[in-house]
């Protein structure tokens, strides 16, 4: 599995971004500690953009911008035979196709090292037009084992976006049950309500999450 292979199963940019910020809701409510959450959404990262993004506490990540160009996604892999700094810079062709419309992302500070370089192994884009998502044109490392860019462990949760696969994950992380219909309430994008904060975490209430769902842009009932 590698990028190309999880281009294939992400869906439409306005399905992606309903569900990463699904994603980020039930976690807010599993977890009300900001730094202990795996998965994030902030509605207004930009004066023009949306960033959906995730940090697993062992050096991997992605983020996920979406602008009125379409969706940009970086992914980084720490144990990546990919990984830019076992080059010292990009592995030719992970960045070298990104439309300009999206340059700015390649360029952002915030996904890239203290010296400027981009901290990468995958990347896919998708301008608001296409019909499908791209990467670029990458000559794999032979070496490498069956997700050789780390995009399968990264994205794996957006390529099957069924409440199913979340549940599991989530009790897994967090080792606590994970009530599923909760799960589908909000996988839904049905307004958040007191009933299903309490079936998700029974020491939270809806009032303690109003300003992380302010900044997640999720409705509140």
């Amino acid at each position: 599995m590698s990028v190309l292979d999880v281009a294939r199963g992400l869906p439409e940019i306005v399905v992606l971004r309903e569900h990463c910020r699904s994603m980020a809701v039930v976690e807010a409510v599993l977890s009300p500690g900001w730094g202990d959450r795996y998965h994030s959404f902030h509605e207004r990262w930009s004066a023009t953009e949306s960033m959906a993004s995730m940090r697993n506490g062992s050096g991997d990540e992605y983020s996920i911008v979406f602008s009125g160009a379409g969706a940009f996604v970086r992914g980084f892999a720490h144990e990546s035979p990919m990984s830019p700094y076992m080059e010292d810079g990009p592995w030719p062709g992970v960045l070298d196709d990104v439309p300009d419309v999206f340059r700015s992302c390649v360029e952002e500070p915030a996904f890239s090292d203290e010296d400027g370089m981009p901290v990468v192994t995958a990347c896919l884009w998708r301008e608001t037009g296409d019909d499908c998502w791209r990467a670029g044109v990458i000559d794999f490392p032979d070496e490498a084992s069956g997700d050789p860019d780390g995009a399968w462990g990264l994205f794996h949760l957006l390529v099957d976006r069924s409440p199913d696969a979340f549940q599991r994950w989530a009790e897994d992380y967090y080792e606590v049950p994970v009530d599923l219909d909760a799960v589908r309430h909000v996988f839904s994008s049905r307004p958040l309500t007191d009933a299903v904060v309490r079936a998700l975490n029974s020491d939270v209430v809806l009032a303690d999450l109003a300003e992380d769902l302010a900044a997640i842009g999720y409705p509140v009932s």
